[in-house]
């Protein structure tokens, strides 16, 4: 195997891991860890756990990714990865209303604060995004990867529980995301760092808060 081949089957890896970790599942992998780590949170009715998972689902992942073709064929964005900074500014205005859409919604429901608390910093965090966004390119998929880390010792300390191969397998994950925005070249080291650092942060002050 020559050096253009290795090369391009990195390329490939780090495509895939893009997909896999895309922020717009951030808040699905957020609900999925916490409804699966051995805590109180892993005995609630099964009813309420799809309940959530439906309204993130349908609201934040389905919306976004559905409304992507009219978008295009609007010219708004001229790709499915939303690589150039000024293309993203209609999408994370539209992910921000459907994150308020969620909070609104998870306001109304009958559950624990903390599951709340997450998706009001899911909110928080894409109106930061949104912000940045409009003079500066973050690294979306960073912000993801590092408010995932955040949730783990969040959960872990108000639970009281050790989580620590969820953390393990949080912090590879991260790591994986990085270095594949970075082998792809669609983004620089600060902007997956201080995206790193945004998504950790924003998520773990706002939920320590609440």
């Amino acid at each position: 195997m020559n050096f253009s081949e290795d090369k391009d089957i990195s390329g490939r890896i780090a495509k895939v891991v893009s997909v896999v970790f895309h922020p717009l599942l951030m808040p699905v992998y957020g609900f999925l860890i916490i409804f699966s780590a051995p805590t109180l949170f892993g005995y609630m009715p099964y009813d309420i756990k799809k309940l959530l998972l439906l309204v993130i689902v349908v609201n934040n992942v389905f919306l976004p990714l559905s409304l992507m073709p009219f978008l295009m064929n609007r010219k708004v964005i001229t790709s499915w990865t939303i690589d150039i900074r000024e293309e993203r500014k209609v999408p994370l205005i539209l992910a921000t209303v459907l994150y308020a859409t969620s909070s609104y919604i998870v306001f109304r429901l009958p559950i624990p604060i903390f599951l709340k608390s997450f998706v009001y910093a899911c909110f928080f965090l894409s109106i930061v995004a949104m912000i940045i966004n409009f003079w500066w390119k973050i690294s979306l998929h960073s912000i993801a990867a590092g408010s995932l880390i955040a949730l783990v010792l969040i959960l872990s300390y108000r639970m009281y529980t050790p989580l620590v191969w969820y953390l393990i397998a949080a912090v590879l994950a991260g790591s994986l995301v990085l270095s594949s925005r970075l082998r792809l070249a669609y983004h620089n080291p600060r902007q997956v760092w201080f995206g790193l650092m945004t998504g950790f942060f924003g998520l773990f002050l706002f939920m320590m808060i609440i």
